[in-house]
């Protein structure tokens, strides 16, 4: 670290540690350094991604669940509890996410003919229209947020991470 001006993202994490390691030279800082540098690049992605979905017209939640249902298979097709556990979410926010694609043309409710106390989410030729459009654009902007990395340095993160995730979890 030479301490010089410069306006990569990492320089802001470089002197948050150069004024730790003055203050508390004892601590073992690596971490923060690792933990630092992946919270700004998920801010970074997640504000990529967040315009991309919204020239969609759609925000996070409702892209996460046409995408359920997309990569559920024909008929695209789920019960609202199938579509809470695929997402992790409770089933109150499951509905409000579900009233506005529903008022937007992107799903359709139906009862469920092997449960009539239930009902189905189904993609409308619409929404498998938008998902797999979105989808199409996601793909490429994730791609091109990695593209300064060569093949193996992909794969050696993507290993390291499943490591982390491992060792958080």
């Amino acid at each position: 670290m030479t301490g010089e001006a410069d306006t990569s993202p990492g320089d802001a994490i470089d002197a948050i540690l150069d004024q730790w390691r003055r203050e508390r030279p004892d601590l073992d800082l690596s971490a923060m350094d690792v933990l630092g540098r992946l919270a700004l690049l998920t801010r970074v992605v997640e504000t990529q991604v967040d315009g991309m979905l919204a020239r969609h017209g759609l925000g996070r939640g409702e892209f996460d669940v046409l995408a359920a249902l997309r990569r559920s298979g024909p008929p695209y097709s789920l019960i609202p509890s199938e579509l809470s556990a695929t997402l992790m979410m409770s089933r109150a926010g499951m509905t409000s996410r579900l009233d506005r694609l529903e008022t937007a043309g992107l799903v359709e409710r139906s009862l469920d003919p092997a449960d009539r106390r239930s009902f189905r989410v189904t993609l409308t030729g619409e929404g498998r229209r938008i998902i797999d459009a979105t989808l199409t654009d996601h793909a490429a902007t994730l791609k091109r947020l990695v593209s300064g990395l060569a093949p193996e340095d992909v794969a050696a993160l993507t290993r390291i991470l499943r490591a982390m995730m491992d060792t958080a979890t």
